[in-house]
This record gives C-alpha cells, structure tokens and sequence, in this order.
C-alpha cells in the first residue's frame, strides 16, 4: 500500500507518555513495594527514589516528575515543608504531590494543603486504589475525598490553633460562592449540580473560573479557599 492509499484511521500514532513518579518515603519496604508495583504498571514508572524530605526536593527538581507520592514523615525534612518547596521551584512546579497519610496524622491534612498538596492517600489503601489516586492526581484532578474534606472542617476549623486565614471572595460572583462553598464541603461535580439544578458542564465553567480568580492550582487549593473565606465552617456545612 502506497502512502496515498493510507487512510486517516490507517495513519500510526504514539503511546501516551507514561506518568513519572517519584516516591518519597523513608521505609525501605514501603517503598520498594510501591516501586515494584508502579513498574509493573502499564503507563507508569518510578524515576526517582528518595528517603528523605530533602532528597525528595532535589529529586523533583532533578527529574521533574508527573506525581510524588510524599510520606508526611521523613528525616531531614518532613513531607510538608518539602511539598512546600517543590511546589514552590518553577523548576518542579508541575509535579502533582499526592500525601502519603494516616487517620492518626490528621494533624497534617490542612497543612498539606496550604503547602501545594494536590490530595491524599492513606497508607492503608490497596494497589489498586493507589495506581487510581496515580492516574487521578496525574490527570490534573485533586484527590480530596469527602470523608477527608469533612474530617479536615470537623478537626481543624473549629479550634484556634487551626483557625483559617481569611480569604477575600468579593472578586467572585454569588453563584461562584456556592459551588465554592459545596466543593469545601467535599462534594462532588455532579453531587454540586444536582444540589444547585446545573449542569455538570455548568459547574465546570464555574470551577475554572473560580481557578483562575482565586489563583489556585487545582480543587484542593479551592476548599483551601472556601475555609479561608469562611464558607465552610461546620461538617453539615451551615455556617
């Protein structure tokens, strides 16, 4: 067949890229399961390895990897204040850190997302829902579940060590308000257009608005917003 008989459908392409992860934990087990896991994976391999909250830094930027699975607690420096300073090098930026976490740990949850975390994972979850956070946090969603976004309000909102800096919303319309609000409360796309008779697409727009005024990088940052804005102060979400 010559190339003027090849039809469109006929034409070749590439394979995704695969997604790059990079882990960050300081149990040698730990990570050599998730390391044997993720290579064994179609579409997903480890670039990097690190033991440390510093060597996590300088391997990010090194590397400059798609995901990071961060453990909170490592030597040096912890998982936060290293979440911190990837997110804060233009060099590694764009990397997506999924936190590693415990329900004994929830002490670090809003933390975690002040310095940049993109969602959260526990330690206790099977291989099959680690490679979906993966894909999730790779794909450019946040990982934030409602049972963790309602934990966050119910243990860290209500005390003044865990008191939100204020946040102003008056760049954002009232419509804009609500679907923030009920993202703090950890709903879902569709769970917020059934609650406010929209579309999904509806709310989308809405969510990428309120991304681009807000200056967040992605749906974690935007409940971050909701707390600081004082739109979510309770777990059944009246304020």
């Amino acid at each position: 067949m010559s190339g003027d008989d090849m039809s469109v459908g006929d034409a070749p392409h590439n394979p995704p890229r695969p997604i790059r992860v990079l882990l960050a934990e300081d149990q040698v087990l730990i990570r050599d399961s998730f390391k044997v896991l993720i290579d064994a994976t179609p579409g997903m391999s480890v670039v990097g390895e690190a033991g440390t909250g510093a060597e996590a830094v300088l391997l990010a930027h090194r590397h400059r990897p798609d995901v990071i699975l961060m453990d909170v607690r490592m030597p040096d420096m912890d998982g936060i204040e290293a979440t911190r300073r990837i997110c804060a090098d233009p060099a590694s930026a764009g990397a997506r850190v999924l936190i590693l976490t415990t329900f004994d740990q929830d002490d670090y949850v809003y933390a975690s997302l002040q310095a940049g975390a993109s969602g959260f994972l526990i330690k206790s979850a099977t291989a099959g829902e680690l490679l979906a956070a993966i894909r999730v946090v790779a794909s450019g969603e946040a990982l934030l579940a409602p049972t963790v976004t309602r934990r966050l309000i119910t243990e860290f909102l209500h005390g003044p060590r865990h008191a939100p800096a204020s946040r102003d919303l008056n760049d954002i319309t009232r419509r804009e308000r609500e679907v923030l609000a009920l993202i703090g409360r950890g709903m879902s796309n569709s769970e917020i257009a059934g609650h406010l008779h929209l579309t999904v697409g509806t709310v989308k727009t809405h969510i990428s608005r309120l991304l681009a005024k807000l200056n967040a990088r992605d749906r974690a940052q935007l409940v971050i917003a909701a707390y600081e804005g004082g739109l979510v102060t309770n777990p059944d979400g009246r304020r």
